[in-house]
């Protein structure tokens, strides 16, 4: 076995060999199970997208009506799960919510079959399907209202944001937040995924997989960035103000949120995606001063740091599209969530077909033989 050297997160060490997507950052590619993102975004929807991670293959018109189906069949949460919500601080964080509940689901689908291909379908098909109701029924609650029933007469994005305003979307609208989802759905092994399969390979229950992902995405060097773009947008103020901006974090040393990647060296391609779309939304609906200091943030950010290979990531303008939506800003996060459990599942799956318990190494930096002091010796 050869012995790697040290790498701080891991960085550039590969956990696993997967055929469920691809990333070359030096070019700008994003490809899941070999297609491209860019055809995903303008050809697919999110839940064919789900099954094509999930199950490697782009279904059948039948198979895909039945997926679609199943998953608007169980979209109702356990009244449980919803008396659970009502016991939770109205101050809580969504994604800490999302993280409880999702791990509560195992309380009642705890079958941990997990080489009966019926199991494996009929969790997909629940977490795809009650993670967007637990969402929009926590915003709802929180708020001191009863939450929506689902309805499945609507598509996945449209019945989602039904559920958070019991009026139907504008079709566009929904057109645009389910190309959103797509496009958050997968990306290698990152934080939340790693976190997912390290719990997964050691063959507990979906849900439990789930819920530790949720808790990694709800960090903000994560899933949170999306949140603390719209407050820097906040911090700016006007396109006026981009410039010194942006001067200063460089002098400081500090973070401009939506900027840099760990793998990608040019720009995002969902951030390119994300961008065409807020300018279909903004042009359909009315401009956006949000936007415009975006733009203009991007254009001095490459002009300070493109050198660097520091660039607009799916970050930067996934907030604007979500606060065009009406989105409420700590919901940004969770929607994240519900789109990345796609990727999450398709791992998890993937895992189980190949799976060893993951156990690392460490490399011991501490003292040795340091003698046991008594309480009434020490000082």
């Amino acid at each position: 076995m050869t012995v790697c050297e040290y790498q701080p997160g891991l960085e550039g060490i590969p956990a696993a060999r997967s055929k469920i997507s691809y990333v070359d950052g030096q070019k700008g590619i994003l490809e899941y199970q070999g297609i491209p993102i860019e055809q995903l975004a303008a050809q697919s929807n999110f839940l064919e997208t789900a099954y094509l991670l999930i199950w490697g293959e782009l279904p059948s018109k039948a198979a895909l009506e039945d997926f679609e189906q199943d998953v608007r069949d169980h979209r109702r949460i356990k009244y449980r799960i919803r008396d659970m919500m009502k016991c939770f601080p109205e101050s809580g964080h969504p994604m800490d919510a999302l993280q409880a509940c999702a791990a509560a689901l195992g309380l009642f689908y705890s079958r941990r079959t997990l080489d009966d291909p019926d199991y494996v379908w009929e969790a997909v098909v629940r977490i795809l399907a009650k993670i967007p109701t637990m969402v929009a029924a926590f915003e709802l609650m929180r708020n001191g209202n009863d939450p929506v029933t689902p309805r499945e007469d609507l598509d996945y994005a449209s019945n989602f944001l039904y559920m958070l305003t019991e009026r139907e979307p504008d079709p566009f609208a929904a057109q645009v937040f389910d190309v959103c989802l797509t496009l958050h759905a997968e990306h290698t092994i990152n934080a939340s995924t790693f976190s997912a399969m390290v719990t997964a390979s050691t063959l507990t229950d979906p849900y439990a997989v789930v819920a530790s992902a949720v808790g990694t995405l709800a960090g903000p060097l994560h899933g949170g960035a999306n949140e603390e773009v719209i407050s820097m947008l906040d911090e700016i103020g006007s396109v006026e103000n981009v410039r010194p901006f942006v001067e200063q974090a460089i002098a400081n040393k500090q973070r401009i949120m939506g900027f840099g990647h760990r793998v990608y060296k040019v720009k995002d391609p969902r951030a390119t995606i994300l961008q065409q779309l807020a300018e279909q939304l903004f042009e359909k609906g009315g401009s956006d001063p949000y936007y415009e200091i975006a733009v203009e943030l991007e254009k001095v950010v490459e002009e300070k740091l493109g050198h660097k290979g520091i660039y607009a990531n799916v970050d930067f303008y996934s907030g604007l599209v979500y606060r065009y939506l009406g989105i409420p800003r700590d919901l940004f996060t969770p929607i994240f969530t519900m789109a990345r459990v796609a990727g999450w599942l398709a791992h998890w799956k993937e895992q189980l077909s190949v799976n060893r318990i993951f156990r690392p190494t460490q490399e011991y930096v501490g003292v040795h033989n340091v003698p046991y002091v008594p309480i009434e010796k020490r000082s």
